[in-house]
């Protein structure tokens, strides 16, 4: 059974901001979270020489110290760039610029629209664009990029949760002084209003606040498309035990990336794991309980290599770790043959990511069969409990 304590996890103190509304192109019906919430500063471009921005109204642009600079037009793209010192916008210079916008307005950054507003702050590579977003708002945009739109309401509820909770984790652990969080995979994927929708406004509001907690603290509430049959114990892949994030059976049976193959060639191989020439033989050395390589043995004509199972992932690309490897041979050479070299490797795998906390597929089925959210994410999430935050 889910507990759905209400206690200050950790209290933040918030300035709002004005919450603006614009019609675009997009369709999409804005709505403002139903209570406060933090402001969360998100990455978009990091250490860039210049970045285009803009805003959909009218916004005023200001300092470090929050003095007016000026105003910038409307429906207009901007270069700022680093000018050494600070930052140059147009005719304005700073220590670092914002920009707000005025009557309902959105913010571009890159070739996106954000909510909220711009930080434009020097950096030793250049500049940094900065979205500073309301939590809650940031999370329409999260669960839309992450999951399906159109999957089932209490999945979508459970991804808001885990998200929000995977964000708290990340900004208190892994922010620094210019941002709290960047948009990619390494964090989790944040693309601005392009991947809002009504449905995931819904999942946000009805789990406003909400976390999972383990004694107390917000946990690294990490997920992953699709395990193939079994989630891991986070230690057998990466290195520090977590109470909440044990091996469990999935429901992603039936997924389309349930199951998969890749061929290689030995000479596509060579150009994909250097220092070995042409690929041999592949051996696996070390592989969880549930089928995961960790690590993994090249041997070519020219040398071998031990790589961990996620670096061999990343070289080839590979949906998951989760693999067998098949030495194929031609036609005029078989296994038999004692001294027949394989032309090439077929990797049988399953399941998509690390396999490690929430699978999303599952949580998809789960909610099919029945499930609620509460029910999906104490399933993933072992040993958790749900509770939520207090903003003051």
């Amino acid at each position: 059974m889910a507990h759905n304590l209400l206690f200050p996890v950790k209290k933040f103190r918030v300035k709002l901001k004005f919450l603006w509304w614009m019609w675009l192109a997009i369709g999409l019906m804005m709505a403002a979270p139903a209570q406060a919430s933090l402001l969360l500063k998100v990455a978009i471009e990091e250490n860039v020489d210049r970045v285009k921005v803009g805003s959909s109204t009218p916004a005023m642009v200001r300092d470090s110290n929050g003095r007016n600079l000026g105003q910038l037009d409307a429906m207009r793209s901007f270069y700022a760039q680093s000018n050494g010192a600070g930052i140059s916008l147009q005719q304005w210079q700073g220590n670092s610029i914002t920009i707000d916008p005025e009557n309902d307005g959105y913010v571009y950054i890159g070739d996106r629209w954000y909510r909220g507003h711009t930080i434009l702050v020097p950096t030793d590579g250049g500049l940094t664009a900065v979205n500073a977003v309301d939590l809650e708002e940031y999370l329409y945009s999260v669960v839309g990029a992450e999951m399906s739109p159109s999957w089932p309401s209490e999945a979508l509820k459970a991804q808001a949760v885990a998200a929000r909770s995977y964000v708290l984790y990340q900004r208190q652990h892994r922010g620094n002084a210019v941002y709290d969080v960047g948009d990619d995979t390494y964090w989790q994927v944040y693309s601005g209003l392009e991947k809002e929708a009504t449905t995931t406004h819904k999942a946000v509001q009805e789990t406003a606040g909400q976390v999972l907690t383990h004694d107390g603290q917000i946990i690294e509430a990490v997920f992953h498309s699709s395990s193939g049959g079994h989630t891991e114990n986070v230690e057998d892949v990466w290195s520090e035990t977590r109470p909440y994030l044990r091996g469990v059976p999935d429901f992603d049976a039936g997924a389309p990336v349930y199951e998969w193959k890749e061929s290689f060639s030995s000479s596509q191989l060579s150009g994909l794991i250097s220092g070995v020439g042409n690929v041999l033989s592949l051996n696996v050395e070390a592989m969880t309980p549930q089928g995961r390589v960790v690590r993994i043995r090249a041997i070519g004509d020219a040398g071998e290599r031990s790589l961990d199972g996620e670096a061999f992932r990343q070289a080839l690309d590979l949906r998951s770790a989760r693999f067998t490897v098949l030495p194929q041979y031609g036609s005029a050479t078989s296994k038999e043959n004692a001294n027949a070299i394989p032309t090439g490797f077929l990797l049988d795998g399953r399941g998509f990511g690390h396999g490690i906390g929430m699978s999303q597929w599952g949580a998809y089925h789960l909610a099919h069969q029945g499930a609620n959210y509460q029910q999906i994410l104490l399933h993933y999430y072992q040993n958790s409990s749900l509770a939520k935050i207090k903003v003051e």
